[in-house]
């Protein structure tokens, strides 16, 4: 059995804590410095050796070096080495990434989530009694991108894959419309969600072959940042699965590896999903928690580039049989889960509405901001909650464009408002109800 640690060394006492740390394969015993860092009291006759290094928040690391010690440890001397992972320093579009992720991060602004799936889109479309033709979904997403004043309040738009190369009726293509009012365009790359064997309905997001081809070509297209989401069943007892949590973490991970390697911003949406049950608010902050846990252990095993990528995830809810938690209880248990799983390199957590409504979604968001400021910008990710009261107001008539553009832009405007803990109301769609998102499972995307 390994000896215990003691106590650092009186003529170190002050300079280090006394936090105890696991023996290592190249030293005896080990404190942390109050930096973070990690020394030895090895006395060794190799006096050359890397001990251990302090996380700053990216794959990053500020290593002390033992240079040499004495046998009473009166003369030590160490220096400080900073390193980044291969994968950073030989990824030719490591700034890029960064800039483009601050900037969709920016404080004001959110994410215009418009990536549904053909059979998806054919069914919000059908809502409104419009056919399920590419004429149709082109002429709605074309209303969406080319709303004016759109880009005074959203920062960066995921697209569907056909989206992505479709223009406007006068033949501009919709990157550019996009561009033209500082939109960054992105694009979903994950091709749907398939059950895991052996679970209980708990599924896997499958897309990772010939992502990295697909990349390349939506970054010569435009696109500047991609979207891979990842469905988490949760109940009040056996869900979610260790399996499942372990799967969708490691898909996440691989995932924004090769997005990050072909120079598009990985969103990483681990996304335990609002469902039917009478399970807890605190249930959630738990579940999400791990997930959260989880899913940074595997992107630094990846050695993914935290200032390069957006978290989009839940915020914290209680079943949908349980009654609706008032703005400032969600926001409570949201903002402890993030603070506790989510490192402070990571630019922005732009949370999904998830089934909230337009409003509930506003107040929110809205209701994070009171507890800041936060290491992170705590943003928007929005497609229903931008979108439902618009498509009804559309309803695919020429004469209701305008209004239904302006529609839009006031729910991007009070979300806009709400990230800069400025809302004061009314909605521009007020009330409405959670819903419940049935899942599709294969396919293209949800």
């Amino acid at each position: 059995m390994a000896a215990p640690i003691a106590a650092p060394p009186a003529n170190l006492q002050g300079a280090v804590s006394s936090i105890p740390l696991p023996r290592s394969c190249t030293s005896d015993r080990l404190w942390r410095n109050r930096d973070g860092s990690q020394y030895s009291d090895r006395k060794s006759d190799q006096p050359n050796f890397i001990l251990g290094s302090a996380f700053l928040g990216t794959k990053s690391f500020n290593i002390l070096q033992i240079l040499h010690i004495s046998p009473s440890l009166h003369n030590l001397r160490i220096r400080h080495i900073f390193m980044t992972s291969e994968f950073e320093r030989r990824n030719p579009y490591s700034e890029e990434l960064k800039r483009t992720a601050a900037y969709i991060a920016q404080p004001g602004k959110g994410i215009l989530a418009s990536d549904e799936s053909n059979a998806t889109t054919g069914k919000r479309l059908a809502t409104v009694g419009l056919d399920n033709t590419e004429a149709n979904r082109q002429a709605w997403r074309e209303l969406l991108y080319s709303a004016p004043g759109l880009g005074n309040y959203i920062s960066g738009t995921i697209m569907f894959e056909e989206t992505l190369f479709q223009s406007t009726r006068d033949g501009v293509q919709f990157v550019d419309i996009l561009k033209k009012q500082g939109i960054v365009p992105g694009i979903k790359v994950d091709t749907g969600l398939q059950p895991i064997d052996g679970t209980d309905g708990e599924t896997a997001t499958q897309g990772l072959d010939g992502l990295g081809e697909r990349c390349r070509r939506y970054y010569a297209q435009g696109a500047r940042f991609a979207k891979w989401r990842a469905v988490i069943k949760v109940d009040s007892e056996k869900h979610p699965s260790s399996t499942s949590i372990l799967e969708n973490a490691h898909g996440l991970a691989r995932y924004a590896q090769i997005a990050q390697a072909n120079g598009l911003v990985p969103i990483v949406e681990p996304e335990v999903t609002l469902g039917p049950g009478d399970y807890s608010i605190e249930r959630t902050a738990y579940i999400s928690e791990k997930v959260n846990s989880h899913v940074f252990r595997f992107l630094n095993e990846y050695n993914i580039i935290l200032e390069g990528i957006l978290l989009k995830p839940n915020m914290i809810l209680p079943g949908l049989d349980v009654p609706t938690p008032p703005p400032e209880e969600v926001a409570k248990y949201t903002l402890r889960t993030m603070m506790r799983s989510v490192p402070g390199a990571v630019p922005g957590i732009h949370f999904l509405s998830g089934g909230m409504s337009e409003e509930e979604a506003t107040l929110n968001l809205n209701a994070l901001q009171a507890y800041g400021p936060t290491p992170w910008s705590l943003t928007f990710s929005y497609g229903r909650a931008l979108q439902s009261s618009t498509l009804k107001i559309w309803s695919g008539k020429e004469e209701n464009w305008k209004a239904a553009q302006e529609r839009l832009v006031a729910l991007a405007r009070a979300n806009s408002e709400a990230q800069l803990g400025k809302y004061t109301g009314p909605h521009p769609s007020p009330g409405g109800t959670r819903i419940l998102q049935t899942l599709r499972l294969g396919g293209a995307g949800k």
